[in-house]
């Protein structure tokens, strides 16, 4: 068993004084195989180092954020002279109205655009803007799909009431007839359908989004009079510079950005329709960090990098790289191995492995050998992985293949 070395113990001990359970939330590593790092000591392109100095081929991104690579220096550049200037003020600096008009220009269906700092503030205000446009309660989301740590959302119960959950109810993912019948029983008081772009759970398989239930999500929205919205959380950007289902002709009424938007910088963003415009005026929701002005010039720069090396584009062929390099070593060693979702996004679950014993064995090997892979999340490409880094990363994977056999588990 790989035992952590004296650094990242003593800072768990640390914190477990001074912080409930020593960590929590979705970087909290108490899940994961003995031997992964908590605390980290610095980045680079796709690298991280842990404080005690084990250097890392990264493939978690920060959960997303990391677009364009850890301290870009075109982004770095662009945060630090805004530092200069100002950041957190009594009123946003002009970098505000730039990044407002470049998300405009880039979000398909955008007609103007507020800001906030993570994904759940834009969930939650997109619901906040659809039940002000329609006066109407109802929400309709996904069986079990994740939006969030708020109340309405969150995966984990504790703490939270019925009624925060009194007009949020479920369908289940890609089923047309579960959708309708949904839609029925919400009846006159449907305010808004709530999707991501593809489906995307931890400790389960990922599934892309069928055709004719995105379409008939839209038509069911407009009947009804309803607003169709997309989460583009995890996904904007890296998946579609425009908007996830633009290939699909479907169009959202509101969607929530986040993550990618200022390359691990903390600024997130909802983007709406002319015809919201009202609403979204109407609601009250602010917060006195989400103006901050250095997190705004660092999202102008990254969408500036993004649409020059069509980072998209990259992430798609990299990931593909990988993806067919993990399924050439699990045929050759011997293993079913499902890797599923987009492969700019990848996820990989063993068969007949319902504990996750080969899973975090496995990623536990790869660790070892300087390649940080999560065994039940969705992880992440990013413009700085290069082809080097995919033929390493294959090293370690082949290895730790070898290791899962010999293991015999």
């Amino acid at each position: 068993m790989t035992k952590l070395s004296d650094g990242d113990q003593a800072l768990r001990a640390r914190a477990s004084k001074v912080i409930p359970g020593g960590m929590y939330g979705h970087e909290n590593v108490a899940r994961l195989p003995a031997g992964y790092p908590q605390y980290f000591a610095r980045a680079e392109g796709c690298r991280l180092w842990d404080v005690d100095g084990r250097e890392f081929i990264d493939y978690l991104c920060g959960y997303g954020p990391n677009l364009l690579g850890y301290r870009h220096p075109e982004v770095e550049q662009a945060a630090r002279a805004q530092a200069d200037l100002g950041d957190c003020m009594t009123g946003p600096a002009p970098c505000m109205v730039e990044l407002g008009e470049r998300l405009v220009d880039t979000i398909e269906h955008a007609d103007w655009v507020l800001f906030c700092k993570n994904g759940t503030d834009a969930t939650t205000i997109c619901l906040t803007v659809a039940r002000a446009h329609t006066g109407k309660r109802t929400i309709l989301r996904a069986r079990g799909t994740y939006h969030g740590a708020a109340p309405w959302c969150t995966p984990v119960r504790e703490g939270v009431l019925q009624e925060d959950r009194a007009h949020i109810h479920s369908f289940d993912y890609n089923d047309v007839a579960s959708l309708e019948a949904a839609v029925d029983k919400a009846g006159d008081d449907l305010a808004a359908v709530l999707l991501t772009p593809h489906r995307h759970e931890v400790f389960q398989d990922q599934a892309l989004p069928d055709p004719v239930f995105v379409r008939r999500a839209r038509e069911l929205c407009d009947a009804r009079g309803a607003l169709l919205i997309l989460d583009e959380v995890r996904t904007g950007l890296r998946i579609a510079p425009g908007g996830s289902w633009e290939r699909f002709g479907v169009r959202p009424d509101l969607s929530a950005w986040g993550k990618t938007l200022g390359n691990g910088y903390p600024v997130s963003a909802v983007a709406g329709t002319e015809v919201l415009r009202d609403a979204a005026k109407r609601i009250y929701t602010t917060g006195s960090f989400w103006f901050a002005a250095v997190p705004m010039a660092a999202a102008i720069a990254t969408l500036s990098v993004a649409k020059r090396e069509h980072v998209s584009t990259h992430v798609e062929v990299i990931g593909q790289q990988l993806r067919d390099g993990l399924a050439e070593q699990a045929l050759a060693h011997g293993f079913g191995l499902r890797q599923t979702g987009p492969v700019q996004m990848p996820l990989f679950l063993f068969d007949d492995d319902r504990e996750l014993v080969r899973g975090n064995f496995f990623a536990a090997e790869a660790m070892r050998r300087g390649v940080l892979l999560h065994p039940w999340h969705n992880m992440f490409l990013s413009l700085a992985h290069t082809d080097a880094d995919i033929r390493r990363t294959l090293q370690a994977t082949d290895a730790a293949f070898t290791a899962l056999r010999k293991a015999n588990l």
